[in-house]
C-alpha cells in the first residue's frame, strides 16, 4: 500500500516518487487508508488487506481501466459509453428543417414545387431517424 500511496502522491504532486515530501505522502496515504481503498474494496474494484496493506486487482478493475487511461481521452465516444452529442444532431435537422419550410414560403423553385404533405413527410422522417437512432443508442448501450 505504501508504494501505491507513493505513486498516487507523486501524480498529484506533479513529481517524482523520490523528491515527494513527507507531508506529500502524507496527504494520499491517510485518505486512501481510511476511505478510498475500502470503498473499492467494498465495490469489488479492489481486493484489500488493511491489516497486511495489500492492495490487488480485480477482474472488474481490468474493465474500469479504458475509462481510466489518458487513451480515454483520445477514444471513440462509443468505446468509452459517452453518448454522442444528440443536442447538435437534433439542432441539425431543425436547421435544415427551417431552411425547407422558409424556402417553400419564400418560393424557392425546387422548394415552392414540392407539396405541403411531402415537406412535412420529409421533416418528420428526419425528426424520425435521429429519435429512433437515439432510442438505438441508449438501448445498446443498457444491453451491453
Amino acid at each position: 500500500m505504501r508504494d501505491l500511496a507513493e505513486q498516487v502522491a507523486a501524480w498529484e504532486n506533479d513529481t517524482t516518487v523520490q523528491a515527494l515530501t513527507s507531508d506529500e505522502r502524507q496527504r494520499v496515504y491517510i485518505p486512501l487508508y481510511q476511505s478510498h481503498l475500502p470503498k473499492l474494496d467494498e465495490e469489488g474494484i479492489i481486493d484489500y488487506d488493511q491489516s497486511r496493506g495489500t492492495v490487488k486487482r480485480t477482474k472488474l478493475a481490468d474493465q474500469l481501466d479504458r475509462y481510466l487511461s489518458v487513451e480515454a481521452e483520445e477514444t471513440d465516444h462509443e468505446e468509452i459509453g459517452r453518448e454522442p452529442p444528440w443536442e447538435f444532431y437534433y439542432l441539425g435537422v431543425s436547421t435544415f428543417s427551417t431552411i425547407v419550410l422558409a424556402g417553400a414560403v419564400l418560393g424557392i423553385p425546387v422548394l415552392a414545387t414540392l407539396p405541403s404533405v411531402a415537406i412535412g413527410a420529409i421533416i418528420i422522417a428526419m425528426f424520425s431517424f435521429v429519435t429512433l437512432a437515439q432510442f438505438m443508442s441508449g438501448w445498446t448501450a443498457r444491453e451491453g
